[in-house]
């Protein structure tokens, strides 16, 4: 058993400290706590290699992994503690003791979630990630943050719920609760772990928590949310449903249907929680192709994903912070007072684009290239065009939108230093590593030789591009493009939140009226039975009734003579 330390417990613990902490140590811990945890996964055999290393423990006789590292968790592992760094840093101005200790709480059990062994440990690490990060959409305070929590709880708990009801009905069959893949025959605990996974990752219908929370967050507290909930869901499908092909389509129309959603909301934050599943839905596919161009690339995309998003969700998240307005009919002009987060967003938004020379065109492209390769022509082509509507309502939208467009009269200043800070690290790890795509390239679990700076790979990219932005300019010069305009946004909660509510309300007259009739037969039935009961068993009922002592003696004797001629028979 290794003598290292599990990185995710090194932030659990520190979420602990910084609960009982002074706003001074409260910082120190914020900052050092990802530190320390990176040189914790730094310190495990199993990091660089192809050997798993692993923590194991018998807890009431039931061997358990509560630490697993080997090239997948430790690449998940490593860019999770790289975005817990930038997010603390973004987060380091906030006084708030429970930001503090629930950001702190949510990176590490995502943390503890990529390297946990067994589903159980799993299962622990995935309750604490649903609690830690509801808190972070309730800081915020206001009334839809309050209810944006509790309904991202609810269904956090119903994928925890289905995590577990899978773990135990793969237990009672005899199966394995490693966190390993997952066959066919494993039936009913296979379709539960996917039902579960799959919450988790957002997959269609199941998504609007999402949407619905991440928006409501505080401006840091979204940061933290979107780096990493989501990629463990990620994380567990690609560890469990590797090949599985289902998830090509799911992820096909992951990647597809946010881009309309996007296009229309005004909600500069929902936008980006619309364009988060669209990044999801690549991943998703690439697990589902299950190759190891594939994998490879869906590691990369959320290596590079957690971060390009984390940025675009500073920058709002940023001028939040600064003009207390996140509508893009609100805001506008905003790169006259605050230049610095306008570049810094523009890389971000380059980088989702998969611009050549940004992070996203190294990692996005492989999947893509995983599609064709295995014949998948519809395939590609949908992700072709989900990558053209990325670049519209993510890589023009939220910087259009935010910086320039009409002139809204808000003059900001520039966010603190330490947000600026954070920006500049997230926006230079996007340049860095669409420069010199072989750093990330070294540290996938998946050896591929793949290049992406391909000269017809470079020039097709350029050209859909520059189509792209041709389109979104016809468009608004025509009055085409939706306009910018408060409005809601019809999504599949409204399911939830309105139909079966006003369902509800409808029935509930007939219903009552059957229940009131139900109700009194049973009170009837039980009448009944009470009035034979006491007929029999009451207190001057047949049973209670004494008999002469010499009738009982009489069939005592006789019992006794019947008795004594059954046994000697």
């Amino acid at each position: 058993m290794p003598s290292e330390l599990p990185p995710g417990f090194v932030l659990l613990l520190a979420a602990l400290v910084a609960a009982l902490a002074g706003p001074r140590l409260r910082t120190f811990v914020l900052l050092g706590a990802p530190v320390l945890a990176g040189a914790a996964l730094l310190a495990w055999p199993g990091v660089g290699t192809a050997e798993a290393a692993a923590l194991r423990v018998d807890v009431a006789g039931l061997q358990l992994v509560l630490c697993r590292i080997d090239g997948l968790s430790a690449a998940f592992a490593g860019v999770f503690c790289l975005a817990a760094l930038l997010a603390a840093l973004f987060s380091a101005h906030v006084r708030d003791r429970l930001q503090s200790a629930a950001a702190l709480a949510y990176a590490g059990a995502a943390i503890g979630a990529v390297t946990a062994g067994d589903l159980v440990s799993l299962f622990c690490h995935v309750e604490i990630l649903s609690i830690s990060g509801a808190l972070l959409v309730w800081a915020r305070g206001t009334a839809r943050a309050r209810a944006a929590a509790w309904r991202y709880l609810a269904w956090q708990l119903v994928a925890g719920f289905l995590l577990l009801a899978g773990a135990l009905v793969l237990a009672n069959g005899g199966g394995s609760l490693l966190v390993a893949p997952i066959g066919d025959g494993e039936g009913a605990a296979r379709w539960l772990l996917l039902a579960a996974f799959g919450i988790k990752a957002g997959f269609p219908a199941v998504h609007t928590w999402i949407t619905d929370a991440y928006p409501e967050a505080t401006p840091t507290g979204a940061v933290w949310l979107s780096a990493l909930t989501t990629k463990v869901g990620v994380y567990a499908l690609a560890r469990m449903f590797p090949g599985h092909e289902p998830l090509v389509w799911i992820g096909v129309v992951m990647a597809c249907f946010p881009i309309f959603y996007a296009v229309i909301e005004n909600d500069l934050r929902r936008v980006l929680a619309y364009s988060l599943i669209n990044q999801v839905g690549f991943m998703v596919c690439g697990v589902g192709l299950g190759t190891d161009l594939a994998l490879a690339g869906t590691v990369a995309h959320a290596c590079t994903d957690t971060v390009f998003k984390g940025l675009l969700f500073m920058a709002m998240g940023a001028v939040l912070q600064q003009t207390g307005r996140i509508g893009g009919n609100e805001l506008g002009g905003l790169w006259r007072s605050m230049p610095a987060t306008t570049g810094l967003c523009i890389v971000g938004a380059a980088s989702i684009s998969a611009f050549p020379l940004f992070s996203g065109f190294v990692s996005k492209s492989m999947i893509m290239s995983a599609a064709l390769a295995e014949g998948h022509g519809t395939v590609w082509l949908l992700l072709l065009f989900a990558s053209a509507g990325v670049f519209h309502h993510a890589g023009i939208k939220i910087p259009f939108f935010a910086f320039f467009a009409h002139d809204s009269g808000l003059r900001p200043a520039e966010p603190p230093r330490n947000m600026l800070l954070a920006m500049a690290l997230a926006a230079a790890f996007c340049v860095v590593i669409g420069c010199a795509p072989s750093l990330l390239y070294a540290r996938l679990p998946f050896t591929t030789g793949y290049d992406p700076y391909d000269a017809t790979h470079v020039i097709a990219q350029l050209q859909l591009l520059l189509w792209s932005a041709l389109a979104f300019v016809w468009l608004r010069r025509t009055g085409l493009y939706p306009p910018e305009l408060p409005s809601v946004n019809l999504d599949t909660d409204w399911l939830v939140r309105r139909a079966a509510p006003a369902a509800g309300r409808r029935l509930a007259p007939g219903c009552a009226r059957w229940l009131q009739v139900a109700r009194a037969a049973v009170s009837g039935a039980a009448e009944r039975l009470g009035r034979v009961a006491r007929r029999v068993h009451g207190p001057h009922s047949r049973m209670a009734r004494s008999s002469p002592t010499d009738r009982m003696l009489l069939w005592t004797a006789i019992l006794l003579v019947l008795m004594l001629l059954l046994y000697f028979q």
